[in-house]
């Protein structure tokens, strides 16, 4: 297998060389990435409710109905949405968190 020379004024890559520190650092990815992951849901979650209630009340007024029952049906629709939603969120985090225990139970 050839192996090519570095450039002199590159600096080498060694890694494996402190493995407690790529622990540590893997670690402090996965917290920053699972903290912006949860953000993104939340964010996709009010988008979601936006749209709908928007559309919800943009259909209600081109079709002409009451403009106070478009309304209410577009704050039900918004709410239900957020609700549903964020139990979705709720649940997945439950459910990972129990798999994730079963597996530290399964590997003892």
């Amino acid at each position: 297998m050839l192996r090519r020379n570095s450039q002199i004024h590159q600096l080498p890559l060694e890694f494996g060389k402190n493995a407690e520190q790529e622990r540590m650092i893997e670690a402090r990815v996965a917290i920053r990435a699972e903290a912006a992951a949860m953000r993104w849901r939340f964010r996709l979650i009010l988008i979601e409710t936006a749209m709908m209630a928007g559309l919800v009340l943009a259909a209600g007024l081109a079709l002409g109905q009451p403009t106070a029952m478009v309304c209410r049906s577009a704050a039900v629709v918004g709410a239900a949405c957020l609700a549903s939603g964020l139990l979705l969120i709720a649940l997945s985090g439950l459910t990972g968190h129990l798999v994730s225990r079963y597996r530290r139970w399964r590997s003892q």
